[in-house]
C-alpha cells in the first residue's frame, strides 16, 4: 500500500529536497506540498495525506497550531533544524506522532514515514530525554488528576512507565520477561483505557499526570 504524504515547509528548497527524496522511496508517493500552516491545513483536508511531515517555525500560522488542528485526523511527524528543539514539547501536546530532524537521512525519513503510517509513534530515546528535560523546566505535573490511571492494571501502569522512559517494545519485553506481542498488547489496552491516540500521547500523559518524575536516570 502506498504511503501519501504531504510536506509543509515554508522554504521551497526543503520541500523539493524532501519531494526529490521520499519520491525515490518505494511505497511512498508526494501528495502534495503547503508553505504555512494555513495551507497545510487546507491541503491536509483537500488531499487527505497518511502523514504530513510539518516544519515548526513558519509564517502566519506556524506548524504547532497547524498540528493542533489536523492531527485528530492525520498524523504528523514535526521536522526541527536542531536537536534540541524549544518546540518540542508542545509539538507533542499539540498531537505530532513524533520528530524527525532535517538532516535526515533518505532512509531514515522513509523509515520515519513508514512506522508513523503503520500507526506507530517515532519517539526515539533521545527524543524522550528532551521531553522530560522540558517538562522539568516546566517545574512538575500540569495535570495532576490521575482519575484516569486507575483503570489501568498493575502490568499496564508497569508498562506505561517503561515508556514513558524511552523503551521500545522489544525492550521492555527483555525488561519484564514476557513475549514482545504480550507488551503491545499491554500498550494497545493502555492506549484504550486512558482514550490516547499514540505512544506519544502516552508519554506525555505519564509525565503530566505525575506517574513519571523526572529524575536521574530517566530516559
Amino acid at each position: 500500500m502506498t504511503v501519501r504524504v504531504l510536506l509543509a515547509d515554508d522554504q521551497a528548497m526543503v520541500r523539493e529536497a524532501f519531494s526529490v527524496l521520499l519520491g525515490a522511496q518505494p511505497g511512498i508517493e508526494v501528495a502534495g506540498e503547503a508553505a504555512d500552516g494555513h495551507e497545510a491545513v487546507a491541503r491536509a483536508a483537500e488531499l487527505a495525506p497518511d502523514v504530513v511531515l510539518m516544519d515548526v517555525r513558519m509564517p502566519g500560522m506556524d506548524g504547532l497550531e497547524a498540528t493542533r488542528r489536523i492531527s485528530a485526523t492525520t498524523k504528523v511527524i514535526v521536522l526541527t533544524t536542531f536537536d534540541l528543539d524549544e518546540y518540542v514539547y508542545g509539538a507533542l501536546r499539540a498531537g505530532a506522532a513524533g520528530f524527525l530532524l532535517k538532516k535526515a537521512s533518505a532512509g531514515a525519513l522513509a523509515e520515519a514515514v513508514r512506522v508513523v503510517a503503520a500507526g506507530e509513534a517515532l519517539l526515539a530515546p533521545s527524543v524522550t530525554r528532551r521531553l522530560i528535560a522540558e517538562f522539568a523546566r516546566l517545574g512538575g505535573p500540569r495535570a495532576p488528576r490521575r482519575e484516569r490511571l486507575d483503570r489501568l492494571t498493575a502490568r499496564e501502569t508497569e508498562v506505561l512507565t517503561l515508556v514513558a522512559h524511552g523503551l521500545s517494545n522489544g525492550e521492555i519485553a527483555g525488561r519484564l520477561v514476557v513475549a514482545e506481542q504480550t507488551v503491545k498488547t499491554h500498550v494497545g489496552n493502555i492506549l484504550a483505557k486512558l482514550d490516547l491516540r499514540d505512544r506519544t500521547q502516552a508519554v506525555v500523559h505519564a509525565y503530566e499526570t505525575g506517574l513519571v518524575r523526572p529524575g536521574p536516570g530517566a530516559g
